[in-house]
């Protein structure tokens, strides 16, 4: 931890790059790593699910429940959130205090 001066007030910050371990712990590390593929990878898969799902009439599945309004609505919060997860995958952002 270091101090910033700023306009006669001392405050505390952070010299760290947001998803850096604070500490060289190998465990946090790898702990971090881990749930960053798996962030990345589970985000690809939402993504697939829901382009699957509101591609279906044309790439030719015949699932009743693709066709309906319902369905589409689904599968834009499924894309929205695979798009959230493979972001949280890329910024690793899981010990940062707020």
């Amino acid at each position: 931890m270091q101090l910033l001066k700023n306009k006669g007030v001392m405050t505390p910050y952070k010299n760290t790059i947001p998803g850096e371990a604070d500490d060289k712990d190998p465990k946090t590390k790898r702990y971090i790593l881990m749930k960053s593929v798996m962030d990345f990878g589970m985000g690809i898969i939402y993504l697939g699910v829901g382009i699957v799902i509101l591609l279906a009439k044309k790439i030719h599945l015949n699932i009743e429940f693709a066709e309906s309004v319902a369905a589409k609505f689904f599968a834009v919060l499924v894309i929205i959130y695979g798009g959230f997860r493979i972001y949280r995958g890329i910024k690793k952002d899981y010990f940062i205090e707020r």
